[in-house]
């Protein structure tokens, strides 16, 4: 028999990394503060009345080219290298797939971020996820970015859901993630999105809404953050963005896992009551 699958999907910046991504090590090297850039870019969109992920992918490009910086893909990746991260993330997804193990399920990663793929490539937890989804360049023949190769704003996040639960990981595979599934490799109430705020919404209900789990992170102390998303319903639980060993977002997503095991043994059960009826 095969093992039932669970799919744990986060967000990025400030769901797992401190800030975001772009903050630690490209910002800098812009000569920019985090807060200037980000200035810099809202006051753009709101001109031109323009998406905000589209709108930091072509400031990052014009400001590079500003300062005289190749933004090549090598440059990106590098810039990923000193993101830090909330407490106990680097030995999180280990801890979760030996715990999923011993209950007889395969527990599999996904990131769903509207940050750089690029840059999540130079970190060291880039090597847990099975597949990550976020926002790529094209690259001219200088290795040079010059164009939105993929975008993945709010919204569009919640497409990358239909397509771990029917395994449709190319994104140019339309058909597939379109077409009616008899059985999907990842169920929804197999599925646990994790994110931080406001902009996770579109993906928590989704997930909730078809019998997953949706958890929303805070950092210490700021609960108010995310209170108002349990409070309106939109996330079954929130718990402070601490993933080490015995905290408790580690004690929920384990019960969470009890929960998935449990069902699972009682459907086997059920089908073979039927077999025999």
């Amino acid at each position: 028999m095969n093992k039932p699958i669970i799919a744990l999907m986060y967000d990025f910046d400030r769901t797992l990394a401190l800030s975001d991504m772009q903050n630690f090590s490209f910002i800098p090297r812009l000569g920019y503060t985090p807060e200037e850039f980000w200035k810099l870019t809202e006051d753009f969109c709101k001109k031109y009345d323009m998406d905000k992920i589209l709108g930091y992918l072509y400031m990052m490009i014009k400001a590079c080219k500003e300062k005289n910086i190749k933004l090549t893909k090598e440059f990106l990746t590098e810039c990923g290298k000193n993101i830090k991260f909330y407490e106990g993330v680097t030995t999180w997804f280990n801890r979760i797939n030996e715990y999923a193990k011993s209950k007889g399920i395969i527990c599999e990663h996904y990131l769903i971020t509207s940050g750089n793929k690029e840059v999540v490539e130079g970190c060291p937890i880039f090597k847990e996820f099975k597949q990550v989804f976020g926002c790529e360049y094209l690259f001219d023949e200088n290795g040079e970015a010059f164009w939105p190769r993929s975008m993945i704003n709010y919204t569009l996040k919640t497409q990358y859901i239909f397509r771990v639960s029917k395994n449709a990981i190319d994104t140019n595979d339309e058909k597939k993630v379109n077409e009616k599934t008899p059985r999907r490799r990842i169920i929804y109430q197999n599925m646990i999105y994790l994110g931080d705020g406001m902009t996770d919404v579109p993906c928590m209900v989704l997930v909730k809404q078809n019998g997953g789990t949706s958890i929303a992170v805070y950092p210490k102390g700021k609960s108010d953050q995310v209170a108002h998303l349990f409070e309106d319903g939109r996330v079954n639980y929130i718990c402070k963005a601490d993933y080490t060993a015995g905290s408790e977002l580690e004690k929920v997503v384990k019960l969470i896992i009890d929960g998935i095991s449990i069902r699972e043994t009682l459907e086997t059960k059920r089908e073979k009551t039927e077999k025999i009826l």
